[in-house]
């Protein structure tokens, strides 16, 4: 699997990133049920150290979600996380600020959304937010831009350093292939409804979101907390590539079973 993490320190050019890559597995209907099948395992894989993740109570993941619209993080959510547990997720979107938020830095209402230990937390979008769309806009200068990529990435550091796992994942798709989405939306009454005219205005300023999500890649990929950049024009194989990730991030946690309760003989216990 062709998978980009973005070297600390790296600039980062996204024009040599393919966001049709597929890696081993060939662009056919053939390529796309062989990545399916190998999903399917690392899902239930997932399930597993899941409940073992649950059980320990010890650490936290948290899986960082963006991209443009239409770039899959939904799909990501609906088709990866399909086998786990409910209790031991949560899914947070950072939406317009509150006045209340608005009162307090920008990364209060975030700290308060961070996956408690035994619990894997997911940002469907995220602080990022605060460093690209305000960014595009001109909300906020560069040198707040800046402030805010070294905040980012202290806070990052002691959610690390307290027991938190960070996975981040940039969905890569080609200006062509989200067109080619959003007219599935329009042309589809099942699926009008995710359609807003936002997308619309907001695709108006590609180039500039291209290279805000270059310098936020570049500066906030660090060893603890690195970006990784996935293909995405390809469901399948962007969901296959994410699977791979957070199982092996699982895995390296080194998740054993619980022991059981001290004192009870479980091989002479009866239930009357």
């Amino acid at each position: 699997m062709k998978n980009h993490p973005v070297k600390p320190g790296s600039k980062l050019d996204l024009s040599q990133c393919d966001p049709g890559d597929t890696g081993d597995y060939k662009k056919s209907e053939q390529g796309k049920e062989e990545a399916k099948a190998v999903t399917e395992k690392l899902i239930g894989k997932l399930d597993d150290l899941q409940e073992r993740l649950f059980a320990n109570g010890n650490c936290a993941l948290l899986i960082v979600l963006q991209g443009m619209d239409t770039s899959g993080k939904d799909g990501v959510i609906k088709h990866v996380m399909s086998g786990i547990n409910p209790q031991g997720c949560k899914v947070v979107t950072f939406k317009t600020p509150s006045a209340e938020e608005l009162k307090h830095d920008f990364l209060w209402r975030v700290h308060q959304k961070a996956p408690e230990k035994g619990q894997i937390g997911i940002f469907n979008r995220s602080h990022y937010e605060d460093v690209l769309i305000t960014r595009v806009h001109g909300l906020i200068s560069d040198k707040v831009v800046q402030q805010r990529f070294n905040q980012i990435n202290e806070f990052e550091e002691l959610l690390s350093e307290s027991g938190t796992c960070i996975l981040k994942f940039f969905l890569h798709i080609s200006k062509d292939e989200q067109k080619k989405r959003l007219e599935e939306r329009i042309n589809n009454p099942e699926k009008r409804w995710k359609f807003s005219t936002s997308d619309i205005e907001e695709r108006k300023f590609w180039k500039n979101y291209m290279d805000a999500f270059e310098a936020m890649l570049s500066a906030t990929s660090t060893d603890l907390a690195p970006w990784h950049i996935v293909p995405a024009n390809y469901k399948w194989y962007r969901n296959l590539v994410i699977a791979q990730q957070v199982v092996t991030a699982l895995e390296n946690m080194k998740l054993a079973t619980p022991p059981a309760p001290e004192g009870i003989n479980f091989d002479t216990l009866k239930i009357e």
